[in-house]
């Protein structure tokens, strides 16, 4: 059994994380020591390792919780897992999509910008109408 403190080193994750995964129910420690202090397993590390991979790839924690569901069922549908990986692919690309547009946008305000000791700016121009 592996304290808080250890778990947080073991996952990469900051103990306020591990801490508010339980308190949400995420992923639920063990037991508790004898003086109170919250424990987990090997079993509860590797699901907050999963966890931590998933929000790296900016799943929400809504999301996490099933991903969470299906890596511990064992008779789940890879088509389910490739279900919610396929919408945050989509969610991905739309947002890249917006992050081009915005940079295409911006390029534009600046390459228009003499960048001179006059007041007059395209780029304040442009975000402010």
């Amino acid at each position: 059994m592996y304290t808080i403190g250890d778990t947080a080193k073991a996952t990469d994750l900051p103990t306020k994380t591990v801490r508010y995964y339980a308190d949400i129910g995420l992923v639920m420690p063990s037991g508790r020591s004898d003086s109170g202090y919250r424990l987990y397993s090997g079993r509860e590390i590797n699901k907050l390792i999963f966890i931590r991979r998933a929000r790296s790839f900016g799943f929400s924690v809504q999301e996490c919780r099933e991903l969470l569901s299906l890596y511990e069922d064992q008779e789940r549908s890879s088509r389910d897992v490739k279900a919610i990986a396929l919408r945050r692919i989509a969610e991905i690309e739309k947002k890249l999509l917006e992050l081009q547009s915005l940079h295409k946008e911006l390029s534009y305000l600046a390459e228009t910008c003499n960048g001179d000791n006059r007041p007059d700016c395209p780029i304040i121009s442009g975000m402010s109408g």
